[in-house]
């Protein structure tokens, strides 16, 4: 079984190869999944949105850089009060708050974090 860090470090170097390729989409996918993977480690976690911050500064995207600040100063009172919003992609183009299903993959992998 395959540990939550090690999930987390394949989504992260899966999101590099798609940044090398310039493949935009595979990339922001490969973030989303990444953050999924942190929500339950806040070091992971703002690594997750660390990385989203930057991307979107790369790709020049205002929108999305805005909300990786917003994201950035949320996470942690998420963490402190357990008020995460467990399978949110951590985009600005959802709500901060929004609980959204989790891939059946990345459900394996947390489930197994939990026991």
């Amino acid at each position: 079984m395959t540990s939550l860090a090690e999930a987390f470090a394949q989504e992260m170097a899966n999101y590099r190869a798609a940044r090398r390729m310039l493949d935009k989409v595979a990339a922001w996918r490969a973030l989303e999944r990444a953050h999924i993977l942190s929500q339950p480690v806040l070091t992971l976690h703002l690594k997750a949105h660390l990385e989203m911050l930057k991307y979107a500064f790369v790709t020049r995207d205002a929108r999305e850089f805005l909300g990786q600040m917003t994201r950035l100063a949320l996470a942690p009172f998420g963490s402190l009060t357990g008020r995460i919003p467990y399978g949110n992609t951590g985009r600005a183009n959802v709500s901060a708050f929004q609980v959204m299903p989790i891939p059946d993959d990345l459900r394996a992998v947390l489930s197994s974090a939990d026991s």
